[in-house]
């Protein structure tokens, strides 16, 4: 199942294209089990196992790092959406990302595509204008 997920993940195509040949199972069970494990928080404490063994064998970089963040539409809404300031009001997210000097992630979390340009675990007002760029 893990290699059909990867494969997916890493190539773009579509679950049901998942090549047989693999010997992954199907996609649509791929797919469920991406599902099932991302609701268990397997990837998140995968992600922590894997960040606190780079720590250990001190191989983080923390001199410089990249924050960034992008603008999803969301054409069924859900519990992370907010209208978007760039979409006309349509309900969206913004998926936001930091990673160290090698590009290695450090956190990812997603919030409302309504959110301001200032960290996005800020506890400041929400009334508080954008830090500018």
């Amino acid at each position: 199942m893990l290699c059909g997920i990867l494969f997916v993940l890493y190539t773009g195509i579509r679950w049901e294209f998942l090549p047989q040949e693999l010997g992954c199972g199907s996609g649509m069970t791929c797919w469920r089990r991406l599902r099932d494990w991302n609701e268990a928080g397997v990837w998140q404490h995968l992600h922590e196992l894997l960040l606190s063994e780079l720590r250990a064998a001190d191989l983080l970089d923390f001199s410089r790092a990249a924050v960034d963040s992008s603008h999803i539409r969301a054409m069924k809404g859900g519990p992370a959406t907010g209208p978007s300031p760039v979409d006309w009001g349509k309900a969206g997210s913004k998926h936001h990302l930091i990673v160290e000097a090698h590009g290695i992630p450090l956190a990812a979390i997603t919030t409302g595509g309504n959110r301001g340009r200032r960290h996005p675990t800020d506890p400041a007002d929400p009334g508080r204008p954008a830090d500018p760029r």
